[in-house]
């Protein structure tokens, strides 16, 4: 999968190099690149953002870089072209395995008070939030599906039923409790059923455990399709 971010910080997705992101890039299960949209800027001090027409406080990203470097990175429109936003459609698990099905994914991140909405309406085919809340910036929202969307795409995981027993994923349950060695610590035992071996009695062990924790905690997701 090729996955380009589109933002005025490109820096800040050096983070993006290290654990299982980092090991699936090296390895090129994924093809990343941050690109700096100051560099389309025809502006002679790479100049992106000015004051909103109408008035209010803040500033508003400029069309045209954001417009030349999309094109310049898509020229015919290969890629999923997606506005991190929190007016866009929530972040879920649906989402993130329906975006890793695609072989290119455009990410553009706003920031200061957003962009200039005439180049959205050109370029962007649909916005994503991750949460009905506002950041600075595009940029940490963009990891956020990077690595939810990534865990779908195949050879990130070491293994392929990783994100099957995860929250959300097996019948929209929350991720039943996890232990491992020592079989004891600080007067707290693993539960007995995950040491005797029977898979048939931990399967329904953790099955059990995924329900009572989401009826606890997320009452809302017991029965949703």
């Amino acid at each position: 999968m090729k996955i380009r971010v589109l933002t005025l910080f490109p820096r800040m997705f050096d983070c993006l190099n290290e654990s299982i992101i980092g090991r699936a890039i090296k390895s090129g299960k994924l093809d990343f690149e941050a690109v700096d949209i100051r560099a389309y800027s025809k502006d002679k001090h790479q100049k992106c953002d000015d004051t909103p027409y109408g008035g209010g406080a803040g500033m508003v990203m400029t069309a045209q870089p954001i417009y030349d470097c999309i094109n310049a990175v898509d020229p015919t429109h290969e890629y999923v072209r997606i506005y991190m936003s929190p007016k866009g459609e929530k972040l879920s698990d649906g989402l993130c395995r329906g975006l890793a099905a695609n072989d290119n994914i455009l990410l553009l991140c706003g920031h200061y008070e957003g962009v200039d909405q005439r180049v959205l309406d050109l370029c962007i085919d649909r916005e994503i939030s991750i949460g009905d809340y506002v950041l600075s910036g595009g940029e940490l929202a963009a990891m956020v599906v990077i690595d939810g969307v990534s865990r779908f795409v195949d050879g990130v995981l070491g293994s392929a039923m990783s994100h099957e027993d995860e929250s959300f994923s097996a019948g929209g349950m929350l991720e039943y409790p996890q232990y491992t060695r020592p079989p004891e610590f600080m007067g707290r035992k693993v539960p007995e059923v995950l040491l005797n071996g029977n898979h048939k009695e931990i399967d329904k062990y953790r099955k059990q455990q995924s329900l009572e924790i989401t009826a606890r905690l997320r009452p809302d997701l017991i029965g949703k399709d």
